[in-house]
């Protein structure tokens, strides 16, 4: 049985718990188990033993990105927190895939390196923000990641070098390849003033609270720019700012971000994507692509 594995392996789990507090919409829903691997080759042997006995899992990172469209799930949910060692060697750094991206970015800028200013508003952790190629500010971890170290396949860690990676707006090699889990990543920065980096950061944020709504749980933006637009205008130029379906609204603030507004469902925030994606088709004939995941 999976209970005994984990516990002869010592990895910290729970049955049936909430996930309420490990997404960022804040959706309740339960897990049949939460599980945290120690390290990367414990991760290995659970995801090896989950495919060999046919069972249902999820590696889920922050949280920040996913929308829980279920009641429940039925299944494992392994979260990767645990893998957070950091070393810094000069502009070369080397991070596990659990550590959250700001505080990354904040270590950094404060170590006086450039590169991860952008990242300060992004909530997610290294691993799941490299594989969707996260980004803010005309800027993404595209450019920064020299390799990241995965889990294949054949449960083999190999090193992945920044050309097979694959990376585009939004999107790589990992949002395609979904048996492929990032387990540490590789940077390069570019030595800069601490004091001049964070200043920008502090400005930024100042932008951030005056423009996007940080007060109410959301997962960020919801849908990706459509070349040489913006999605939040087209939203808005709809007439939808406000618009709710139950406990899901299109922020008052910010039209592509849709906000938890009290004790929403993830079926809410679904069909509230659902109808925004059908007025911008039927007023602009864009068809609007999801940036966030949709568990079922």
């Amino acid at each position: 049985m999976i209970k005994s594995f984990i516990e002869r392996r010592g990895m910290e789990y729970y049955t049936d718990i909430s996930l309420k507090r490990y997404n960022t919409y804040r959706i309740d829903l339960k897990c049949k188990y939460l599980v945290f691997p120690n390290e990367k080759e414990e991760f290995r042997d659970l995801i090896k033993y989950l495919v060999s006995h046919d069972m249902m899992y999820l590696v889920l990172g922050n949280g920040s990105n996913v929308i829980f469209a279920c009641d429940y799930y039925d299944g494992v949910v392994i979260l990767l927190h645990k893998l957070n060692d950091l070393k810094i060697n000069g502009e070369s750094i080397s991070v596990g895939a659990g550590y959250s991206l700001q505080r990354l970015a904040i270590d950094t800028s404060n170590s006086g390196l450039s590169g991860l200013e952008f990242a300060t508003g992004i909530p997610g952790l290294v691993g799941a923000s490299v594989a969707m190629n996260a980004g803010a500010y005309n800027d993404s971890l595209s450019s920064v990641v020299e390799s990241v170290l995965v889990l294949n396949p054949e449960f083999d860690f190999v090193m992945m070098s920044r050309e097979d990676l694959e990376f585009d707006y939004r999107n790589s090699f990992f949002k395609k390849n979904h048996n492929y889990y990032i387990v540490e990543v590789n940077l390069k920065l570019i030595q800069g003033n601490s004091d001049e980096i964070l200043e920008k950061i502090s400005k930024r944020r100042v932008k951030r609270l005056e423009t996007q709504p940080l007060d109410m749980p959301s997962a960020g933006s919801v849908f990706r720019n459509p070349e040489g637009m913006h999605a939040g205008a087209l939203i808005e130029n709809c007439g939808l700012k406000g618009f709710s379906i139950g406990g899901a609204m299109v922020s008052s603030k910010h039209a592509n971000f849709i906000v938890n507004n009290g004790n929403c469902t993830g079926m809410e925030v679904v069909q509230v994507i659902e109808r925004v994606k059908k007025e911008v088709k039927e007023q602009y004939d864009v068809d609007l692509i999801l940036e966030q995941i949709i568990i079922e």
